[in-house]
């Protein structure tokens, strides 16, 4: 099964919700030295690998539908999008050279010219090596800590947001194209439980906001479908970049849970291939 929507830019919602992209440059979870447990554990991987199509709903709508012309067009706007200044944060950081000699772009090319964009909109992805969702993120912190050397990054930095962000801003206008009909099918099937299920103070489930209400407010914010082609995404309300790691997160305090009980860490090491 495949929902596609295009990868866009990085800006996001200020009090019109998430902005979307269209081509998932802003959007992964798993990780060497990757926190993920509880319920974030199952929503990261499995929720929203392909997408999520609303009940009643005949095709995925993207965040950036749901913005007004004014936010929409300073999203637009390369000058005028606040996003832009994590990717051009993540461009740098691609440049620069570790304790080896090397960047990413010793491999990759300049401000990334050689990268498949079409891979980069198939994240996540399953990697048989490790027998698990592998995430954009995930994937190129990887990469850098078995190649380039030097301390390793951590997934939850402020600088694996700001590469993630880079590189899937190549991709942009790329359509997302997850393919969870294989190895991924029982990591997506695992999200419908959390994605049904209440809680917090507030008790209100993802579905109840994302597939019943789309389009209405709450709290001050218009609801979208939920779809996460347009993270990372600069947050108004939050005044940041966010990942989609961070956005379940954030949304799940809101609702007065506390979803992030601490997994061990995976911390074995791979090769990036």
């Amino acid at each position: 099964m495949r929902l596609l929507l295009p990868l866009t830019a990085s800006l996001a919602a200020a009090d019109t919700g998430p902005k979307q992209s269209c081509f998932d440059w802003q959007a992964d979870n798993y990780a060497i030295n990757q926190p993920l447990g509880g319920l974030i554990g199952v929503l990261l991987p499995a929720l929203l690998l392909g997408g999520v199509l609303p009940f009643g709903a005949e095709q995925p709508i993207s965040g950036y539908d749901y913005l007004t012309p004014e936010m929409q067009a300073m999203q637009d706007d390369a000058f005028g999008n606040p996003g832009m200044m994590a990717v051009e944060a993540g461009a740098e950081l691609f440049q620069t050279t570790t304790a080896n000699g090397n960047s990413c772009a010793s491999c990759h090319g300049g401000r990334g010219a050689q990268p498949e964009v079409q891979r980069i909109a198939r994240y996540p992805v399953y990697s048989t090596a490790l027998k698990q969702p592998v995430t954009l993120r995930a994937r190129v912190i990887a990469c850098r800590n078995s190649r380039l050397g030097g301390p390793p990054l951590d997934y939850t930095s402020e600088a694996a947001l700001h590469l993630e962000s880079f590189v899937r801003h190549l991709a942009r206008g790329e359509t997302v194209n997850v393919d969870v009909s294989g190895a991924l099918a029982p990591y997506y099937a695992a999200g419908e439980k959390p994605f049904r299920t209440r809680y917090g103070q507030v008790d209100v489930a993802c579905h109840q906001c994302h597939d019943y209400h789309a389009g209405r407010q709450f709290r001050g914010q218009v609801l979208t479908q939920g779809q996460r082609n347009g993270f990372p995404a600069y947050r108004y309300t939050e005044g940041h970049m966010v990942g989609l790691r961070e956005r379940f997160t954030e949304c799940l305090s809101k609702l007065r849970h506390n979803p992030m009980r601490q997994a061990r860490r995976n911390t074995s090491p791979w090769k990036c291939s």
